[in-house]
C-alpha cells in the first residue's frame, strides 16, 4: 500500500481531467479524459495501480513551484554532479486563453527534463494501468516512442530516448549535461479508429509554453482581489478553475477518491462529482476570486442538470456527474488496498439519492448570488427555479439525512430547516425575474413559518446554542451558517453564543473545528473540517470580532501545503492533511472568509482625514 503523506501532491489540470505528481516527482493519480474517468496512474490508492517517475538516480534535494499564476509545475532537483528541472502540465487546447481554458484540451499530460548544470543521471519509470489497475496493459516499442494497449484505454508515450520493457512497464536512464533538454509526452485516447499521437521534442516545448501562456491569460483576466492573504485567495480562485469541467462548467468536489477521513478508516467516498450543496458557496468564491463569467456558467449547469425533476414530482436530486450524470450507483474496487490501507476503495457514491432539503436553498441562493444572469435564462429554467422555492415552501417539514449525508435514519436537521427559508427568502426577492409573482403571498408565509420554527425548536437552553437537529443538544458547524445567510444578525446573543458554543466545546487541541461529535450511523471517526475553521473565521468576521476571526482563519490557512493546496480535513492526532485533495470546499471557504474579514476591516475602519460624505 501506498503511505506518500496527501500533502506531498501536486494537482496538474487540463480543466478537463487531473493528475496528482507526488514531491519526488512521480504521477501517482491520473485520469483521462474527464476527472470522474478511470485511472490510467493509480499508485495512490495501491502500489500496483500504476505511476509514473522521473527522478535523479542519485541522493538529492527536490524544491517545488507553480510556475507563475498557473498551474504548471517545476520540481528543481539538486545533485553532488548536477541540477535538473522537470517541468509538468496536462496541456492546454493549442493557443486557448482567458475564458476559453479548456477548450480543445487534447488529453496529454507533458514532462519536460532539462539539465541546468553538471551532469545528473535520471530514472525514469513508466506504467501505465488502466481502469483502476485492472488492466496490465501491451507495450509496444515503435517509431516515436511506446505505444500502450489495455482496455479502452490506448495511449501513446512519447520520448526521444530508447526504454527497456518487461512486464507492462518501461524504464530508462538518460544522462543528462548543462544545456540538455528532454520531453515526454502521454497522449490519451478511447480505443477507436484514430490513433493517438506522438509527439516531437518541438511540439512539447512549445506546448508547454503555450501551456503556462493560457494559464496566465486567464489569471491576469479573473483576478482582482486585493485584501488580506491575496496570494492564498489567488492560488484557491486557480485550483477552483483546474477543477471545473470546461465542456459543461461543473465544479468536481476534488479530483479524486477514497483519499479517507482518517487513515485505515472506511469513511472513503468519491467526490469527483458536483454537488448542489456547494452552489451558493462556490459562486461567492468564484465572484471573489476568479470571474462571474464562470461562475454563470456553473449556475446554468446546475440548472440544466437539475431540471425535470421538480416537474415529475420528484426530490431535488443532490449531485451531478460532471457530462449531467444522474446516475452515480456506488461500488467498491476490491483489488486496491486503498490510501494507507485505507479501504473500501469506491466509485460512484451512494449519497447520489438520498434526501437532502437544503439544496433548495443552495440553488436558490446561487440564483440570488447572480442575479444578472438570470435574465438569460429559458422561460423553463426560470420556472423550474421557482418550483424549487415551491418545493422547499411544502416540503420543509419532512426529515432528511442533512448536509454531511448522515447514512442513519433521516432526522429534522437544523441547517436543513435554514436553507429552505434561504430558499424562499431569495425566490421573493427574484419574483420579478422569475416572472412568479403570484407565488410570493406563499412565499412569504412559508418563510414566516420557517423562521418561527428555528427559532423555538433549533434553539437549545441547555446547550445554549442552535443545535444539529430539532430536540438535540449536540453541536454543529453548520449552525454558523444562520448568520452567514443573514437567517439572524451576526451580533444576535443567540447566535454569539452559538460561535462560543462551536469555538470551545467543538474544536480540537489546536482550536479546529470538527463537522459534529456525535454517532452519524458509520464507524470510525474523522478529523477536523478545514471548511467549518473557515466558517467560524467568517462568522467571527460578520459580528465584527475581526481580531478573533484573523486568528481562526491563520489557524486554517498554516495547513495549507508549500503550492497552496487544501486537503478536506486535518487529522485529529497530528498535522496531517486527509481526505481527497484538493478540495474546493476547503478552498471555497478560504476565499469566502478572507473576503468577509477584509469587508469587516474595512467598515470598521474609520474614514480618512478630512473625509466627508460622497456627494
Amino acid at each position: 500500500m501506498t503511505s506518500e503523506p496527501i500533502a506531498n501532491y501536486a494537482m496538474l489540470s487540463d480543466c478537463r481531467s487531473a493528475a496528482l505528481v507526488s514531491a519526488a516527482g512521480s504521477v501517482d493519480w491520473l485520469c483521462f479524459p474527464r476527472f470522474d474517468s478511470p485511472s490510467v496512474f493509480g499508485r495512490i490508492l495501491g502500489e500496483d495501480a500504476g505511476f509514473w517517475s522521473i527522478r535523479p538516480a542519485a541522493p538529492h534535494s527536490s524544491s517545488r513551484r507553480y510556475l507563475g499564476p498557473t498551474m504548471v509545475l517545476e520540481t528543481v532537483h539538486t545533485t553532488a554532479d548536477g541540477t535538473v528541472t522537470v517541468t509538468d502540465a496536462l496541456v492546454l487546447g493549442d493557443g486557448t486563453r482567458g475564458h476559453e481554458l479548456g477548450a480543445g484540451a487534447p488529453g496529454t499530460l507533458l514532462r519536460q527534463v532539462a539539465c541546468i548544470d553538471g551532469e545528473v543521471e535520471m530514472e525514469v519509470t513508466f506504467a501505465p494501468r488502466p481502469e483502476y489497475g485492472l488492466v496490465r496493459p501491451l507495450l509496444e516499442d515503435t517509431a516515436g516512442g511506446i505505444l500502450v494497449h489495455g482496455g479502452a484505454d490506448v495511449l501513446a508515450f512519447s520520448t526521444p530516448v530508447p526504454f527497456e520493457l518487461e512486464g507492462g512497464q518501461a524504464q530508462a536512464k538518460p544522462v543528462l549535461r548543462t544545456g540538455d533538454v528532454l520531453g515526454f509526452a502521454l497522449h490519451h485516447r478511447n480505443a477507436g479508429p484514430v490513433p493517438p499521437a506522438f509527439w516531437s521534442q518541438e511540439d512539447i516545448a512549445r506546448r508547454l509554453e503555450d501551456t503556462l501562456e493560457g494559464w496566465d491569460s486567464w489569471s491576469q483576466l479573473h483576478q482582482s482581489y486585493d485584501g488580506p492573504w491575496q496570494d492564498l485567495v489567488a492560488s484557491s480562485g486557480r485550483i477552483l478553475q483546474a477543477l471545473t469541467f470546461y465542456p459543461t462548467g461543473a465544479i468536481v468536489a476534488a479530483p479524486t477518491t477514497s483519499l479517507p477521513e482518517v487513515a485505515g478508516g472506511t469513511r472513503n467516498w468519491d467526490y469527483r462529482y458536483t454537488w448542489i450543496r456547494d452552489a451558493s458557496m462556490t459562486l461567492q468564491a468564484l465572484w471573489v476570486a476568479a470571474c462571474p463569467d464562470e461562475a454563470g456558467k456553473f449556475f446554468q449547469f446546475l440548472a440544466t442538470a437539475a431540471a425535470g425533476r421538480l416537474s415529475s414530482g420528484d426530490e431535488l436530486q443532490i449531485m451531478y456527474g460532471i457530462g449531467g450524470e444522474r446516475d452515480l450507483t456506488e461500488r467498491e474496487l476490491a483489488h486496491l488496498p486503498g490510501w494507507r490501507g485505507s479501504a473500501p476503495v469506491r466509485v460512484g457514491n451512494g449519497a447520489w439519492d438520498q434526501r437532502q432539503l437544503d439544496v433548495y436553498g443552495e440553488l436558490l441562493d446561487a440564483a440570488a448570488t447572480l442575479p444578472e444572469y438570470l435574465n438569460d435564462l429559458e422561460p423553463g429554467t426560470r420556472r423550474f427555479l421557482a418550483d424549487a422555492a415551491d418545493a422547499a415552501a411544502s416540503r420543509w417539514q419532512s426529515t432528511d439525512q442533512g448536509i454531511w449525508e448522515v447514512r442513519g435514519a433521516p432526522r429534522h436537521y437544523l441547517h436543513s430547516k435554514l436553507m429552505c427559508w434561504v430558499a424562499v427568502d431569495r425566490a421573493i426577492g427574484l419574483a420579478g425575474i422569475l416572472n412568479a409573482e403570484d407565488r410570493v403571498p406563499h412565499w412569504v408565509q412559508a418563510r414566516a413559518q420557517l423562521a418561527d420554527s428555528i427559532r423555538m425548536n433549533g434553539w437549545n437552553g441547555r446547550a445554549n446554542a442552535y443545535t444539529q437537529a430539532y430536540g438535540s443538544e449536540d453541536l454543529d458547524a453548520s449552525a454558523l451558517m444562520l448568520s452567514i445567510v443573514g437567517f439572524v444578525p451576526a451580533d444576535d446573543p443567540r447566535m454569539l453564543a452559538t460561535i462560543d458554543a462551536i469555538e470551545n466545546r467543538l474544536t480540537d487541541s489546536r482550536g479546529l473545528v470538527y463537522r459534529y461529535q456525535v454517532d452519524d450511523g458509520l464507524p470510525g471517526e474523522e478529523g477536523t473540517f478545514l471548511l467549518c475553521t473557515f466558517w467560524l473565521a467568517h462568522a467571527l468576521a460578520l459580528a465584527g470580532q475581526t481580531r478573533r476571526a484573523r486568528t481562526v482563519f491563520e489557524r486554517a490557512a498554516g495547513f495549507a501545503t508549500d503550492l497552496g493546496l487544501l486537503a478536506e480535513e486535518v487529522a485529529p492526532d497530528s498535522s496531517e492533511l486527509l481526505g481527497n485533495f484538493p478540495q474546493a470546499f476547503s478552498h471555497i471557504g478560504l476565499v469566502n472568509a478572507a473576503w468577509a474579514i477584509r469587508t469587516s476591516e474595512d467598515e470598521a475602519r474609520p474614514p480618512a482625514a478630512g473625509a466627508g460624505d460622497a456627494p
